[in-house]
């Protein structure tokens, strides 16, 4: 059912500030590092960790779409199950499946350049102050998963250092940082597309957190920190929950305007 569009009518979404960012960035490192804490700590594999987290994702995503306002706790619950989804759905394309980080890449973002025109098509925007039926929210949310997803392979690709690129995770975490920096600029300078700038920006926090996250657990050899997989996953939810717990957290504000 569609939610009125009335001045004081509001998303199940956060708005978006700073401290959303510095949220969602701490979200996809700790998806980084919880997912490989299953899938290579406890050697369960790539395929037996993605149904793991994909079957905590319907849980959540479930209670997400059926709640009636904002609950900040559940919402940044659903984007970390997507994004430690997105990790192990990642290197199970890269390396179970054979197609490698380009290739993985690749098959990523056609899914999500597919997701985000069907969305548009479908709605006529994609832009989170349009976040007003039950058929945007599912656009929405696929939109995350296949970003978050997206970002885990070009992270890996770009920071491993067995892959072409090769930065390593310190180099590979300055660049999507610089591109990062890159959209604020535009965002600051520019009237480029709010929206576009949004997704450019989400879509990059993903390998920037996916790039630290294996800086702090990856052994010292190979460039990282060698910090237990467990003792980083459970730094950064505390982390999460304290800055969700004490920065302000109100819901996005929809509007009856399309991009």
């Amino acid at each position: 059912m569609p939610i009125s569009t009335s001045h004081n009518a509001f998303a199940k979404v956060p708005a978006v500030t700073l401290g959303f960012w510095i949220i969602k960035i701490l979200a996809t490192t700790l998806g980084e590092t919880a997912g490989d804490a299953v899938t290579m700590s406890m050697e369960l594999g790539y395929l037996a960790g993605t149904a793991i987290f994909a079957a905590l994702l319907a849980v959540m995503l479930t209670a997400q779409i059926r709640a009636t306002r904002f609950h900040p706790l559940l919402f940044w619950a659903v984007i970390v199950a997507t994004t430690t989804v997105g990790t192990t759905l990642a290197d199970l394309c890269d390396r179970s499946l054979g197609i490698g980080y380009l290739g993985g890449s690749a098959l990523l973002a056609a899914l999500l350049a597919a997701t985000l025109y069907g969305w548009h098509r479908t709605l006529g925007s994609v832009s989170i102050n349009r976040l007003d039926t039950r058929d945007a929210e599912v656009f929405y949310w696929i939109t995350i998963l296949f970003s978050q997803t997206l970002g885990t392979a070009l992270g890996d690709w770009v920071a491993d250092p067995e892959a072409s690129w090769g930065l390593g995770y310190g180099g590979g975490a300055v660049l999507f940082a610089a591109g990062l920096a890159a959209v604020i600029a535009l965002y600051l300078w520019t009237r480029t597309s709010r929206t576009a700038l949004f997704w450019a920006a989400f879509i990059l926090t993903r390998p920037l957190g996916a790039t630290v996250g294996d800086f702090l657990d990856k052994p010292v050899a190979a460039g990282g920190l060698a910090w237990s997989r467990y003792t980083a996953s459970g730094a950064l939810v505390a982390a999460m929950l304290l800055l969700v717990l004490l920065l302000p957290q109100r819901a996005e504000r929809l509007v009856p305007s399309r991009d």
